[in-house]
Formats: C-alpha cells, structure tokens, sequence
C-alpha cells in the first residue's frame, strides 16, 4: 500500500496566517483540517514566532504531514513586513527539517495560474475557485477567509505538483 500524501499548505501572515491540509489516498483528495492562526500584535516579536513555530509543529504531527508548501513573499512597500515574514518562514524551514518534510514554494503568480488557469488573476478568483471545491469554506470570516482560501490555494499547488512529479516518474 502507498503510503498517503499529506500536505499542509500555508500563506504566511504576522497578523494572521492561513492554513489547509490535505491528505491523498488511495487516488482520492480529502481535506483534514483548514483554519488561520491570529498573532497577538501586541506580543514579542520572539513570543510570536514560538507560537507559531508552535502551532504549526502541532498540526504537522497531529496530521502526520509529510510536505509542506508555502507561498514565497511578495516584496511590498515595508520592508520590516518582508523581514519579519523571513522570521517565519525560517520556523517552517527549521520543522520541515526536524520533521523530514519535502518543501514547495510557490510565488503568488504560480498558485493564482495553478488554481485559475491565469497568473494575474485577483485575490477574489482565487477564493471564488477555492470555495468551488470546498464549499463549507463559506462560514469562515471574511478577513480571515481570504487567508484560508490563499494556503489551500498554495496547498493544492504543492498537490497538483507532486502529481506531475509521480507522473513523469511513471
């Protein structure tokens, strides 16, 4: 028996960070878990990356999560934003080492092409494509359901990629 896929896609965020899990078995796609994380703005900067560091080690053993893909950050106007987000990026590289995870990356014009079909697609394509396909998405918030929808977006992206490699390997 081949032993299943579990990808755990993530959009990181200092404010808040969107999450999905998905599991590949046996030919079928099932959707474990989904959800954001909140930082407290007005914690430590250090506090945060634990709890970060924290609550995604938890999600990675709870799931037995075997690759991890992540969003690469888009260089804006802060400068400290794009800093800070390299502090969280390195928590997941450090748990994908400890935790033996394949890493994918995927700029935002990747996973807007991979889940649309056009790179330069907005934000509200993307989540209108997501919750096509995981319709109870719905009744997440509305600030937050843009996080959501962005890293299942990016974790379908880690998905469709790994069934392209098993595909050429075949």
């Amino acid at each position: 028996m081949i032993k299943p896929l579990t990808i755990l896609g993530i959009d990181p965020g200092f404010t808040v960070t969107g999450y999905g899990v998905l599991r590949k078995q046996e030919g079928k796609t099932y959707l474990l878990d989904y959800g954001y994380l909140k930082l407290k703005p007005k914690e430590h900067l250090s506090q945060r990356i634990g709890v970060f560091y924290n609550f995604f080690k938890e999600k990675i053993e709870a799931h037995q999560v075997s690759q991890l893909a992540l969003e690469t950050p888009f260089l804006g106007k802060n400068v400290q934003t794009f800093l800070k987000l390299g502090y969280l990026r390195g928590a997941l590289y450090l748990l994908a080492n400890q935790h033996d995870l394949a890493l994918h990356e995927f700029s935002p014009r990747e996973v807007k092409q991979a889940v649309t079909g056009f790179g330069g697609a907005q934000k509200e394509q993307v989540a209108t494509m997501i919750l096509r396909l995981f319709p109870n998405l719905a009744k997440i918030g509305n600030i937050e359901k843009q996080d959501v929808t962005d890293a299942l977006a990016v974790c379908l992206s880690g998905l469709w990629q790994d069934n392209r490699k098993r595909l050429l390997r075949s």
